[in-house]
């Protein structure tokens, strides 16, 4: 499954789809009993922007913007802290940034589609390689805690010079 509409070249409601994770991660953390603070939802917002992945300083950069304060750096760190911890985000190592994730409490594979040109970033998920990994762990009584598979490439609105829209 797709979750990013730019790379799946379909039309897409951004405002809805930050709206939709927004929702999600209220209910996430009422179930939870911890609080989704003014702090950690900006940040959230800011990681389902763009489907583009951000760091801790661009995220830094952006919450004083919206805020119009100072926002201190280890702020920054432990709300995205939280955000991973409850699954509503990814890091991506290789580019040590931040993105939304669609699929909140649930097994998936953590899979991410990079496109080199505009950033993007694509969050895909596959039964069959959760089942690969799942069978690779235990056959060899391996203990998976966490696992992320990158794939680098160009989305085809890239690919085709920016014209499909």
């Amino acid at each position: 499954m797709l979750t990013n509409m730019r790379l799946a070249q379909k039309p897409h409601d951004h405002v809805r789809c930050i709206n939709a994770a927004i929702a999600r991660a209220h209910e996430i953390c009422a179930n939870s009993n911890v609080r989704l603070t003014p702090t950690r939802e900006a940040i959230l917002k800011l990681l389902w922007q763009g489907h583009q992945p951000l760091g801790a300083y661009q995220l830094q950069q952006q919450l004083t913007r919206v805020t119009d304060k100072p926002v201190a750096p280890p702020t920054i760190y432990r709300a995205i802290e939280f955000l991973i911890e409850l699954g509503l985000a990814h890091r991506i190592p290789s580019i040590n940034a931040f993105i939304g994730c669609p699929f909140p409490n649930s097994d998936h594979s953590n899979i991410f589609l990079i496109c080199q040109e505009c950033k993007t970033v694509a969050e895909i998920t596959d039964n069959k390689v959760n089942s690969l990994l799942g069978n690779l762990t235990d056959k060899f009584k391996f203990k998976l805690n966490s696992q992320t598979i990158e794939l680098l490439g160009v989305c085809t609105k890239c690919e085709s010079g920016g014209n499909d829209e």
